[in-house]
């Protein structure tokens, strides 16, 4: 819920992205059905995250119930073919969190994959990549979160090898009939945030995911320039990647500061892009 009430509907466009100051709800109701190749998307956890306007503490059943009916407004707008990426994360007094806002918002779909993204790991003595650390004397810190990737009949073709990494052992290209040195990578994605030394570095925004997330999830469903929504934008990582890989994209965002700090990053991603245009 918003502190205050929304201001009148604005949007903005931005390259081939499209930026809705709306709920998204009454966003998804204003898509076409059958209109979205890949939705990659992170709703509020409802842990108590210091969001700008947005209060991120609903009673849990009735935060549940209101995912379901976002699930079912995305299945909606999703083709039969499309692909619905969810992150989602757990705290430690909470560890089903995670699990149980999925199966809300993918009552309607299909679960085809599972995947876990891990924003640090420890090897040895040695530590890579970055995560928020907790103090406390019960719960480890929580070094992963997952993404769900639903689908609506469960057989929808990936390109596996677009997301894809090189062999190892290469004499394992010619001995299993490969035609390129490439291999699946699997359902464990190490993808860590940039080192950021001020919430301008984080685009403003409390809870936002990096870039090669989107890609990734945009890249592995396979289709050529495909239209790409994110219901809950935030700071506008979902459409960057997407006007970074040529698709064009939707997104709805309910906080006008997120909103406008959206539209000003993507007009700052590269020449390419024409300066944001406005409309009421």
């Amino acid at each position: 819920m918003l502190d205050k009430p929304e201001a009148v509907q604005r949007q903005w466009t931005v390259g081939r992205q499209r930026i809705v100051l709306a709920d998204c709800l009454t966003g998804l109701a204003d898509l076409p059905a059958a209109s979205v190749d890949v939705c990659v998307t992170s709703p509020p956890y409802n842990i108590g995250v210091a969001y700008s306007t947005y209060r991120d503490r609903m009673p849990r059943q009735a935060y549940l119930d209101w995912l379901r009916e976002v699930g079912r407004a995305i299945h909606r707008v999703l083709k039969d073919e499309g692909s619905f990426f969810l992150n989602a994360g757990s705290i430690g007094s909470d560890p089903w969190l995670a699990t149980d806002a999925a199966r809300a918002m993918g009552e309607a779909f299909v679960l085809q994959n599972h995947i876990v993204w891990a924003k640090s790991l420890s090897i040895g003595d040695d530590t890579v990549g970055h995560f928020k650390p907790i103090n406390s004397q019960r719960f480890l810190n929580h070094n992963h979160e997952a993404i769900f990737h639903f689908t609506k009949t469960g057989g929808v073709a990936i390109d596996r090898l677009a997301v894809g990494v090189p062999f190892k052992d290469k004499s394992n290209i010619a001995r299993w009939g490969h035609a390129r040195d490439r291999r699946c990578a699997g359902n464990v994605w190490f993808i860590p945030y940039r080192t950021v030394k001020s919430r301008a570095q984080k685009f403003d925004h409390p809870a936002g995911f990096p870039l090669e997330l989107p890609l990734r999830c945009i890249r592995l469903h396979g289709v050529e320039r495909p239209s790409v929504l994110d219901p809950f934008l935030g700071a506008g990582t979902t459409l960057a990647a997407a006007e970074t890989l040529g698709a064009e994209g939707v997104g709805f965002e309910i906080d006008p500061a997120y909103a406008e700090r959206a539209v000003a990053r993507l007009t700052g991603l590269g020449p390419p892009l024409p300066h944001a245009q406005s409309s009421e």
